[in-house]
């Protein structure tokens, strides 16, 4: 389905089918100039993407930004997993973010919790929070103030910072993903199977770019690193969002990260398409509800993420 909308603000269609043909890859030895926009994952499209594609593994949709109220008990030891990335009450980040909404918001909904939040950390008690807690969360996501603090403490705990070391290390924007996704899985510091222990494994067996060393063999050395960490932790025994994303992009030489997008997580397909003229950004970015002049087709990124133009039959 193609509609055609007239809207000011660059966005000239909503494109149906999954596209992408024609989209150019660097060779497996090539490096990606950190200058051109496309090995930085900082780029607002690259940063979509990254998004999109944890969301998958961490949530099993695209949809990230329908995530904020998710919360659960996953049974991995880390007490409730909740919101776009999987904070957990039993690793100090949830305590840390709701911290951070309470500074922005005191008297929130989950600013009763702190002292438990607190009690917990380190283990996989329920101590303090059981169903009320919950509740109070998936509350709390209704509020701006919430969603935004998710974002920031994303942002300021795991994001930024792989990004950064991912630039040090010249890797472009693949490989910086590859670190962001260890580091919301692993964490970081000093422990064995954190970003950083992980990083000096495959450094032990390549060189990085910014050593001298080639990029595909690095990342490589990287993944086979982090697989074995996530097989020896019973809740990570399924390693897809290496196997079957990460390492398909590599072998694709894609050290760009750029559409078209082709991957599966937990054996479910997903897809992110190269409209070829810059749309998807659009598309991407675009929120709350918006309407095509001439068509009114509604625009629920907020909602459904910008895959609700794709219309294809892997999951949006």
């Amino acid at each position: 389905m193609l509609a055609v909308c007239a809207m000011p603000v660059l966005l000239a269609a909503c494109g149906g089918g999954s596209g992408g043909a024609g989209a150019t890859h660097p060779a497996p030895n090539s490096k990606v100039s950190m200058a051109d926009g496309q090995g930085d994952l900082a780029n607002s499209n690259s940063k979509e993407i990254a998004m999109q594609l944890v969301s998958t593994a961490e949530n099993s949709t695209r949809k990230w930004r329908t995530q904020y109220g998710y919360i659960e008990d996953i049974g991995d030891d880390r007490g409730y997993t909740g919101g776009i990335i999987g904070f957990t009450s039993g690793t100090g980040d949830m305590l840390e973010l709701v911290r951070a909404y309470t500074a922005k918001a005191p008297g929130n909904p989950l600013a009763g919790f702190l002292p438990a939040l607190q009690a917990v950390n380190g283990t996989a008690s329920h101590d303090g929070l059981g169903d009320p807690f919950v509740a109070a969360w998936k509350d709390a996501a209704k509020s701006a103030e919430f969603t935004a603090s998710q974002d920031s403490e994303r942002d300021r705990v795991y994001f930024d910072p792989a990004v950064s070391l991912g630039k040090a290390d010249g890797l472009g924007a693949l490989g910086q993903f590859i670190y962001y996704d260890a580091a919301v899985v692993h964490g970081r510091g000093n422990g064995p199977s954190t970003l950083d222990a992980i990083r000096a494994t495959a450094m032990a067996q390549a060189a990085t770019p910014a050593q001298g060393g080639n990029e595909v063999a690095y990342l490589n050395a990287f993944l086979d690193a982090r697989v074995v960490v996530m097989k020896s932790e019973p809740a990570h025994k399924d390693v897809s969002r290496i196997e079957t994303a990460q390492r398909v992009f590599l072998q694709q030489g894609n050290l760009g990260l750029n559409p078209p997008l082709n991957w599966a997580v937990y054996g479910t397909p997903y897809s992110i398409p190269d409209t070829g003229d810059g749309l998807w950004n659009v598309a991407a970015n675009w929120s709350r509800r918006n309407y095509c002049a001439s068509k009114a087709v509604p625009l629920w990124n907020d909602v459904l993420g910008w895959g609700w133009f794709a219309q294809q039959s892997p999951k949006a």
